[in-house]
């Protein structure tokens, strides 16, 4: 009997870690408001200035509803500001506010140490090669993806 692949349950056990121990790191640093699910948004616009709302929407694969929310969360919690977009008046693009971008500092001080502490367990290479797999793997079902978030 073929044994079953058991990627997808990895994945989602290394996410899960990876985001208790960020959001642990971050809290002990002062950011005690946040919830998981606020960490892929920030992530997001952390890396991309001004995106729309449904620019990360599509890359965090959450749904309309779910966005809002979130986001008027994080606002009130003022780590972001929405602002109308100058191309389309019927569109919002998300900025971080100056405690978004204090957050922001914060975030890659912990990921680097986060970083840090795998390459030791793993070492640097084999740390690069599996990210890089990772992405790799990301970018093939990209499409299969997008699909799924369109229906």
């Amino acid at each position: 009997m073929k044994k079953i692949s058991n990627i997808g349950s990895l994945l989602k056990k290394i996410y899960r870690m990876y985001s208790l121990e960020l959001l642990s790191n971050l809290q002990a640093r002062g950011f005690t408001d946040l919830r998981p699910s606020f960490l892929e948004i920030l992530m997001y616009l952390c890396e991309n200035q001004g995106p729309t709302i449904k620019e990360i929407g599509v890359a965090c694969g959450l749904k309309k509803q779910t966005m809002t929310s979130h986001l008027n969360e994080l606002e009130k919690r003022g780590y972001i500001i929405r602002k109308i977009s100058a191309v389309d008046k019927r569109e919002q693009n998300v900025f971080l506010t100056e405690y978004g971008e204090k957050f922001k500092f914060n975030l890659l001080e912990v990921i680097n140490d986060l970083e840090s502490n795998y390459s030791e367990k793993v070492g640097a290479v084999e740390l690069d090669r599996v990210n890089l797999m990772l992405e790799n793997l990301h970018r093939e079902l990209q499409t299969t993806d997008q699909i799924f978030f369109d229906l």
